[in-house]
């Protein structure tokens, strides 16, 4: 078992309490309402708080730029992102506990049929603003452009745009609720979720936090979480 010593409890709990960002924004990761959240980012918060032996305070956001916002700021000492080079200069990185899917979502007569046909001239594509899509589109586009807003699939709608990207498991409720928009079924990226913490943690911290999510990925409590979730535990991480 993962053992925390006092000098990470002293680092990564600083106030005597860990603070743990929450994106609600994600339904595959957190869910319900600010004042009772539940999800596998909640239940590895708890489990990291356990370890550590102090109360956990859950800060609950709709957004992953927010979550990752309220760390920086100092007013969390974790929180669960993606993993991309946009945020590792500031965030220091588990390997992922869960991986997910990345997708577009076109008009039903798009001659858009892949990811590939998607970045071309002239397609401009919604995105949640600060999101892992946004961040990974963001920086492998060749020709096609990102429009954000606070929802990519209504930014999609609101402005009469070529595509939507976003999770696989919220698009294809979407789609299934929208006749006239359809999904591309291949991925256009694998989004990677982490803990993270701020790269001022000492290396021992760090050292806890990778331990941890590696063990509780092995002993089937990721897999655990996921299903009380309603999510697949198929979505677990490999070992790092």
């Amino acid at each position: 078992m993962t053992i925390a010593t006092a000098a990470v409890t002293r680092d990564l709990a600083p106030t005597g309490t860990l603070r743990a960002s929450i994106n609600l924004g994600n339904p595959v990761l957190a869910q319900g309402l600010p004042a009772a959240p539940s999800g596998v980012t909640v239940d590895i918060a708890r489990e990291i708080g356990a370890r550590l032996g102090v109360p956990v305070e859950l800060l609950c956001f709709d957004a992953a730029r927010k979550s990752y916002e309220a760390m920086a700021a100092g007013h969390a000492d974790i929180c669960f992102l993606a993993v991309e080079p946009a945020r590792e200069a500031e965030v220091a990185f588990t390997a992922p506990y869960v991986v997910i899917e990345g997708v577009f979502a076109v008009p039903r007569d798009s001659p858009l049929v892949t990811p590939a046909d998607v970045d071309r001239a002239g397609v401009r594509i919604g995105v949640k603003r600060g999101s892992a899509y946004d961040l990974f589109l963001t920086r492998t586009l060749r020709h096609a452009g990102v429009v954000r807003g606070d929802e990519g699939v209504d930014t999609f709608r609101a402005q009469d745009l070529e595509a939507a990207a976003g999770i696989r498991q919220p698009m294809t409720e979407y789609v299934a609720g929208h006749p006239e928009v359809r999904l591309i079924e291949d991925r256009f990226m694998e989004i990677r979720q982490a803990v993270g913490t701020t790269r001022t943690r000492g290396p021992e911290t760090v050292r806890f936090l990778r331990g941890l999510v590696e063990e509780l990925k092995a002993r089937g409590f990721v897999a655990d979480a996921l299903r009380r979730a309603h999510q697949s535990a198929t979505l677990v991480a490999p070992p790092a």
